[in-house]
């Protein structure tokens, strides 16, 4: 049996995508740990999600480093299988 292939049940997976949208709609997570728990969700390798948003691994790897300046197309891409879609937000705090 596949090892990243974790048994959830429904609940479990109504609770993530819920975590999801709190902390973007609270604005409390960065780009990279919001794709992090995107692919966390979809049970899917770097490689599969990839694929199955329609991006280059090298690209989703940069996304998840947050070292990557990805463009608004290749987000729209990532982010619109959860509903999603790059708009304009207010700035968070500096964190200290």
């Amino acid at each position: 049996m596949d090892k990243r292939i974790k048994t959830r049940t429904h609940e479990q997976d109504l609770a993530l995508r819920d975590e999801l949208h709190q902390a973007l709609a609270a604005n409390s997570i960065d780009m990279a740990d919001a794709v992090k728990l995107m692919q966390r969700i979809s049970r899917l390798t770097q490689p599969e999600f990839a694929k199955h948003r329609g991006i280059s691994t090298a690209a989703l790897r940069q996304i998840i480093s947050g070292k990557g300046n990805p463009t608004v197309e290749t987000i729209n891409k990532v982010v619109g299988i959860f509903g999603l879609e790059v708009g304009l937000v207010p700035k968070r705090p500096a964190r200290s």
